[in-house]
């Protein structure tokens, strides 16, 4: 028996890398039977206003949240993992909470990435590094004449035009995500702990098993495989979350009974949600919470 989903608690709108407008989501989401509709979009509050007045509108309850990447540098794991982080619409109400907000989320990208990445680079390839491929620092300011939201292609053209680096395997030594400076794109753990603790905002590790996928389609992410989540758990424990994403589009049966078992251990919720980004290959409605699980859901919300 297909379960039926009362509420679909992740999904992105054009405010970040999805097809659709919150509107048109929740139109979608009332054609499909669902109660409760979550807004999670990448790093940022953008367009959560309209999405709850969207609800109204549809008379769908919107939880506004945003899907936050966590960056680490580990010695079995350097990447990105993911938290999504809930809260109560009138939140969004709050100028000071959606300031902090916002100034937390933007030391995942923009200058303050460029600057930490830049340090990682000068720390190994600096004159004084501990490998000295570079003539000099490098400086925010090779970086910032390129762009401010700088990406890799645009170190690399600093390494090219400023250093006179043409060989590509020495740019990638530098730049490449095997590189000892390699430093992926998201916040600090320790970053997001203090403010989700200090906001009381109800923070989920998201699709923890999508990085050991087996089937095919867009739902494997360029995550780590479960074995290296399992490791990493416990921080995010101690960071304070809440909740594990077990119903996902890309959870085997095995995956979710495993983590199951891990929100019994550590005293969480469950929750699920669709990922979705559009029409086709991440739609809306195929994974979710029934209604019991969201009433448990939403009286820790509350």
């Amino acid at each position: 028996m297909t379960k039926k989903i009362f509420a679909d608690l992740h999904n992105h709108t054009t405010a970040s890398d999805g097809d659709f407008t919150s509107e048109q989501l929740l139109e979608w989401a009332k054609a499909l039977g669902i109660k409760a509709l979550g807004i999670t979009d990448h790093d940022t509050l953008e367009g959560l206003k309209n999405a709850v007045l969207a609800g109204e509108k549809y008379n769908i309850e919107v939880i506004p949240g945003i899907e936050a990447s966590i960056r680490f540098k580990r010695s079995f794991f350097t990447g990105t993992l993911h938290l999504l982080c809930y809260f109560k619409p009138a939140r969004l109400l709050e100028d000071k909470f959606v300031k902090d907000f916002q100034n937390v989320l933007a030391q995942g990208r923009g200058e303050k990435l460029s600057r930490a990445r830049i340090d990682e680079i000068n720390k190994n390839f600096g004159p004084a590094g501990k490998i000295g491929l570079l003539k000099r620092n490098l400086t925010f300011k090779d970086i910032s004449a390129f762009s401010h939201n700088a990406t890799r292609r645009h170190f690399a053209l600093a390494l090219r035009r400023n250093f006179g680096i043409i060989d590509a395997d020495i740019i990638n030594t530098i730049i490449g995500n095997n590189s000892p400076a390699y430093l992926p794109s998201g916040i600090k753990l320790k970053d997001m702990s203090r403010f989700i603790r200090e906001n009381n905002v109800l923070a989920v590790l998201a699709h923890p098993a999508a990085g050991s996928f087996t089937g095919k389609g867009h739902y494997k992410e360029v995550l780590p495989p479960i074995e290296i989540v399992e490791q990493i758990l416990p921080d995010f424990i101690n960071a304070g979350i809440r909740g594990l994403e077990v119903y996902y589009p890309g959870h085997i049966k095995e995956h979710q009974e495993l983590m199951k078992s891990w929100a019994k251990k550590y005293h969480l919720l469950i929750t699920g949600g669709s990922d979705c980004h559009d029409g086709k290959e991440r739609p809306l409605g195929v994974s979710g919470i029934s209604e019991p699980e969201y009433l448990t859901f939403k009286e820790s919300l509350e």
